[in-house]
């Protein structure tokens, strides 16, 4: 019993880890391609990866994360509609829809507990994301070099009670419409 219990623990423990992980930055694998990145997290032991799910088809429909044991997916809710994404992990859904229809710059996120808005800084200008308000603590998104897509910094002051699938959304959706297609 005492090594159920034991063993019950340390799962428990390591999983609270991972899901207050606090995201440092994101880069792409390859310098001319899009579609996979690597995750950087405030432990130098930890990286994650944010892939397309369907690469051969270069689908951008799709897309799949993992940090450490974390995984999840974030996909279009509807097909060929980028006015709503979907994420799933660790038992989470999350929605996240643009504030604006029509408009890339401002999104809605929630899980129904939870609700953030995540907006473009200057308007048309995608070097610069944050979250409009501070309910929950602070997380900004920006380009390391000016109009360079490949490497991004990122603030994540966002307190334990945000999910790492809440905070992967916010990482996806500044990707998905920062990046050139």
């Amino acid at each position: 019993m005492k090594k159920v219990l034991i063993i019950l623990l340390i799962s428990l423990g390591s999983f609270s880890m991972v899901s207050a992980q606090i995201l440092m930055g994101l880069s792409a694998r390859w310098n001319d391609d899009f579609s996979e990145w690597v995750i950087l997290t405030d432990d130098e032991d930890i990286e994650g990866e944010l892939n397309m799910t369907w690469q051969m088809q270069n689908d951008w429909s799709s897309f799949d994360y993992r940090i450490e044991d974390a995984t999840g997916n974030i996909k279009l809710k509807w097909r060929d509609n980028p006015e709503e994404w979907e994420t799933r992990g660790d038992g989470e859904i999350i929605t996240a829809r643009r504030r604006w229809k029509g408009d890339p710059r401002e999104w809605r996120i929630t899980n129904n507990d939870q609700t953030f808005y995540l907006k473009s800084k200057w308007g048309n200008n995608p070097n610069v994301w944050l979250l409009s308000s501070n309910d929950h603590g602070y997380f900004e998104m920006y380009m390391s070099y000016k109009n360079d897509f490949r490497e991004w910094e990122i603030i994540d002051e966002l307190g334990e009670q945000v999910s790492l699938p809440m905070k992967m959304t916010m990482v996806f959706l500044v990707m998905y419409n920062s990046v050139p297609k």
